[in-house]
């Protein structure tokens, strides 16, 4: 039996009936339209700007495009890889006879981004809806290409991103270099600034402790249970070294949470 598009959207909880799926070509604009073109070495800056500009005739483009667009870019024949899906958050101010678009890329399919191959049936359309590309065979689903760690200082995710980093195959360089230390972290809620400064030591690394908040969104935290961490944003205040006694780790603690006034003004109770 063939592997088609359909059950990797639903588990990825995308609805195919609500979803615009596009196959982009390599094309090379003529140098005064001002637009940029599209090939193989373009950057996901370029293809996500190329994406959000379509033409403003209705039998080109849809009137009211769908919020998820699965987009493709081409690999010869009928081979489509998914370059990424986005998020369309509204039409933006016309530009002549070109309709921009808000886009965003979304993290749903992450894992499968430049691994996903479909077989595009339809050679002459660039644009179909989900339903119809939901049929199309799954041709290749390539090994996942690992993501380098950017370092403890770096390091800033949203609990969406926190949550892929603890799950898919291709960031398992962050989850060994987040085990290998324990630390102070703060969470910060982005609807209205509050944080919450929280701490992994004795016998729970980093890793550990960031699964639990990835798997419940409040990690048990009293303080958190009853938010919703779709806007909590995770990052690294100070890691040590796990042969660090308990009470050096302690201190720092308090003094983010002194600094950081979370106590008073923030989401912890202590």
């Amino acid at each position: 039996m063939t592997l088609t598009l359909k059950p990797l959207l639903l588990s990825a909880g995308i609805d195919p009936g609500a979803t615009l799926a596009i196959r982009h070509a390599y094309v090379i604009e003529p140098e005064n339209s001002g637009l940029r073109g599209l090939n193989a070495d373009s950057t996901a800056e370029e293809i996500l700007y190329y994406t959000s500009r379509q033409s403003s005739s209705t039998r080109s483009f849809p009137a009211a495009p769908p919020k998820t667009w699965l987009v493709f870019i081409p690999e010869g024949g009928d081979r489509a890889r998914l370059w990424a899906v986005v998020t369309n958050k509204g039409e933006l101010p016309r530009e002549g006879e070109t309709r921009a678009f808000d886009l965003e890329v979304s993290e749903a399919m992450a894992d499968l981004r430049d691994r996903l191959v479909i077989g595009w049936k339809a050679a002459r359309s660039w644009k179909i809806n989900g339903t119809t590309a939901a049929n199309y065979p799954v041709l290749e689903i390539a090994n996942s290409r690992p993501i380098p760690f950017p370092g403890f200082d770096q390091l800033i995710l949203s609990y969406e991103k926190l949550q892929a980093v603890m799950r898919e195959h291709r960031y398992l360089a962050w989850r060994t270099a987040l085990s290998s230390v324990m630390g102070v972290y703060l969470i910060t809620d982005t609807r209205n600034g509050r944080h919450y400064v929280g701490k992994a030591d004795g016998l729970e690394n980093i890793s550990q402790r960031w699964h639990a908040y990835a798997t419940n969104g409040n990690g048990g935290n009293r303080e958190l249970i009853g938010l919703d961490p779709a806007t909590f944003r995770f990052s690294l205040l100070r890691v040590f070294d796990p042969s660090t006694p308990t009470h050096v780790i302690d201190a720092a603690e308090g003094h983010f949470k002194l600094a950081l006034d979370s106590r008073s003004h923030g989401l912890n109770a202590n």
